[in-house]
C-alpha cells in the first residue's frame, strides 16, 4: 500500500464526551485536516497516504472496496474471468466524468499505459506488474502499446494478466488502476496540478478548490453514477501540520474529525482521551519503520544495520511516546497476515545482540570503536510524533551503541522526494497495506530501483521467491515462499521495523457512515450527518 505521511497514532475514536465538533450539520459539510500538501493528485503519481486520502474520494476504479472490506463492481457493471483466470473482461456501466464526458474503456487503457511508461516515473508502476508486459514496459524492455489491456469498444475493457492473481479485483480498486480522462490528459499533460475545468474525476466527489499548502475543497460530483448514495455536499480539507492546532480546531467546532487516517492527534493527549472513553483503538495492516540507505556508509554494512535495529526499545516507544496501542514490530509483515509476526524475528530491545553486531560491523570497517564512526543522519518528515520517536531512538543508539546521531526534518513533499532519490542515510516511513496480502509488504523491496524501495537493497533469492510466489497456485506453498522471503529480508535488515500501526481519531457524534478499512484508508462516499 502506501507511504504514510503521519506518525503511528492511528487509532479510532468517537468523541462522545468532548463538547467539540458535535453541532448538528444539516448542511452535510464535513471539515477535517490532511496535515500537508499532497505529493500529487494524479492517480498514476500518487504514492502516499495524504494524496491517496484525497484521490479515494474523487476517483473510482473498476471496483471499489465496500463497507465490509470486499471489492464490489464500481465503474465495471459486469466482470467475467476466463477459465485459466488470466483474462478479465469488464463491461463498464454508463457513467460520466465530472465535466460530463463519458467514462470509456480507453480512459483505463490510457491511464494504465501512462503509469507503466518509465518516462512518467510512477512510483507505483510495479502495482501494475500483474498485468501482462507491465514490468517489461516499466523497465524499458517493451513498448507501452504491448500492455495487456485493450478497449474492445467504449464499454468493454479486456485485461490479460501475467499469472492468475486471486486478489486482482482488490487491486482494481486501488488508485493506480483508476481511469484518467484521456481526452483531457492528451490535450493538457498538466491537467492534474490545479483545481479547475481540467481536473476531471469520476468518483463520489470532485475537487473545486486547491490552494496549495493551504486547503482543498471537494464537492459532491453530480455526475457520479451512484450520486444518490452520496449525502455529503462538501468536504473541506485543511493542511495544518500542527497536531495541537488540529485538536483545538476540533474542540472549537471548526473540524468534525481530528486524527487518523488523514490527520494526527497529539500523542500526549491520547491517555486522557482513552481515560474519558472517547478514544477508540483499531489495529490496521501497517508498519512504521526506519529505512536504511544500504549504499551509504556505514549502512552498507549488514552488521551495523542489525546493531541499530536490535538496539531499539520498541515497547518503550509505544508505551511512552506514541501511546496509541501500537504493537512492537520485529518483522515486516503485519501479524494480521502472518500471525507468528506478533513475536517476530528477534527480541525487542536486544541490547546484548546489538553490541555484538556493532562489534562485528566495526571490525568489518576496520574501526576500533563507535567513536570512530561519523555521526549518522536520521531523517523524518516534519511532525511532532516523528520528532519524538526520532529523539527517543537517537538516545537509544547513543546509550546502547555509543553512536552519534544527527536529526534532520523536512516537509513531506520535500522529504519523500529526498528518500526516493537516495539523498539520506536513515529515514522514517510508514507503509499501510494497499490490499490484504503479505506480498504487498514484501514487493516494495523486490527491485533495487523499485518505485517505493528507497533502500537500494536487492537480493536475488528474495526476488526469485516473490516471482515464484506469483506463479504458485497452491496457497500453502505460496504462503511459505513469502515467509521464506521475509526471513531473508529480516536477516539482511534493509529496514528496521518499529511498530505495527493502530488508528486513533475523534469525531463529531452526529457524523455517521465513514468507512475506515483494516488497511487504514478512509472513504466518505457513505458518510452523512444525522
Amino acid at each position: 500500500m502506501f507511504l504514510a505521511a503521519c506518525s503511528g497514532n492511528n487509532n479510532a475514536t468517537d468523541d462522545k464526551k468532548s463538547s467539540g465538533g458535535t453541532s448538528k450539520k444539516k448542511d452535510q459539510v464535513l471539515s477535517l485536516n490532511i496535515k500537508t500538501e499532497p505529493f500529487s493528485l494524479h492517480p498514476g503519481l500518487a504514492n502516499d497516504s495524504t494524496s491517496g486520502g484525497v484521490i479515494r474520494q474523487t476517483f473510482e476504479g473498476l471496483t471499489r472496496i465496500d463497507k465490509d472490506g470486499k471489492p464490489q463492481p464500481a465503474m465495471a457493471e459486469e466482470i467475467k474471468t476466463s477459465d485459466d483466470l488470466k483474462t478479465y473482461t469488464f463491461k463498464l456501466r454508463d457513467s460520466k466524468w465530472s465535466n460530463g464526458d463519458p467514462v470509456i474503456a480507453e480512459d483505463f487503457v490510457y491511464a494504465w499505459k501512462w503509469a507503466s511508461d518509465p518516462k512518467n516515473q510512477s512510483q507505483y508502476a510495479y502495482q501494475l506488474y500483474y498485468v501482462k508486459n507491465a514490468q517489461a514496459i516499466n523497465e524499458g524492455k517493451a513498448s507501452p502499446d504491448t500492455l495487456g489491456v485493450k478497449a474492445i469498444d467504449d464499454k468493454t475493457l479486456e485485461v490479460t494478466l501475467e499469472n492468475p492473481t486471486p486478489y486482482f479485483l482488490e487491486l482494481t480498486a486501488f488508485y493506480t488502476y483508476s481511469p484518467i480522462n484521456s481526452k483531457i490528459a492528451k490535450a493538457n499533460p498538466n491537467w492534474y496540478k490545479d483545481a479547475g475545468d481540467q481536473y476531471t474525476s469520476n468518483g463520489p466527489f470532485k475537487m473545486t478548490e486547491w490552494k496549495h499548502s493551504s486547503n482543498i475543497v471537494l464537492e459532491k460530483n453530480e455526475n457520479y453514477w451512484d450520486a444518490d448514495t452520496v449525502k455529503l455536499t462538501k468536504i473541506n480539507m485543511a493542511m495544518i501540520n500542527d497536531n495541537n492546532t488540529e485538536l483545538n480546531m476540533y474542540k472549537n467546532g471548526e473540524l468534525n474529525w481530528a486524527g487518523m487516517p488523514l490527520g494526527q492527534l497529539p500523542q500526549d493527549v491520547l491517555p486522557q482521551l482513552k481515560a474519558d472513553g472517547s478514544l477508540h483503538t483499531q489495529a490496521i495492516a501497517g508498519v512504521y519503520w526506519y529505512k536504511f540507505n544500504t549504499e551509504k556508509p556505514p549502512l552498507n554494512n549488514v552488521n551495523i544495520r542489525k546493531a541499530l535495529a536490535y538496539a531499539i526499545n520498541r515497547k518503550a516507544i509505544v508505551e511512552n511516546v506514541t501511546q496509541g496501542g501500537q504493537i512492537p514490530a520485529m518483522a515486516a509483515v503485519p501479524p494480521s497476515m502472518f500471525e507468528e509476526n506478533k513475536k517476530g524475528y528477534f527480541n525487542d530491545n536486544s541490547t546484548k545482540k546489538a553490541k555484538e553486531y556493532l562489534e562485528a560491523g566495526l571490525k568489518d570497517l576496520g574501526l576500533k570503536d563507535a567513536s570512530e564512526l561519523p555521526a549518522i543522519t536520521l531523517s523524518y518528515n516534519t511532525d511532532e510524533g516523528h520528532q519524538k520517536i526520532a529523539q527517543a531512538i537517537q538516545d537509544m543508539w547513543k546509550k546502547t551503541l555509543g553512536i552519534n546521531v544527527k536529526l534532520e526534518n523536512e516537509e513531506w513533499k520535500v522529504y519523500i522526494t529526498k528518500l526516493h532519490s537516495g539523498d539520506y542515510q536513515v529515514g522514517r516511513m510508514g507503509w499501510l497495506g494497499d490490499f490484504n496480502d503479505p506480498i504487498n509488504f514484501l514487493e516494495l523491496f523486490r527491485d533495487k530501483k523499485g518505485g517505493n524501495n528507497d533502500t537500494n537493497w536487492e537480493n536475488a533469492k528474495f526476488k526469485q521467491l516473490l516471482i515464484d510466489s506469483g506463479k504458485e497456485t497452491d496457497a500453502a506453498k505460496r504462503t511459505q515462499m513469502l515467509k521464506d522471503a521475509e526471513a531473508i529480508f529480516m536477516d539482511e535488515m534493509p529496514v528496521a521495523p518499529i511498530y505495527f500501526y493502530t488508528n486513533t481519531w475523534v469525531q463529531d457524534e452526529n457524523l455517521k457512515g465513514v468507512v475506515v478499512s483494516g488497511l487504514g484508508d478512509v472513504q466518505f462516499k457513505w458518510a452523512y450527518f444525522k
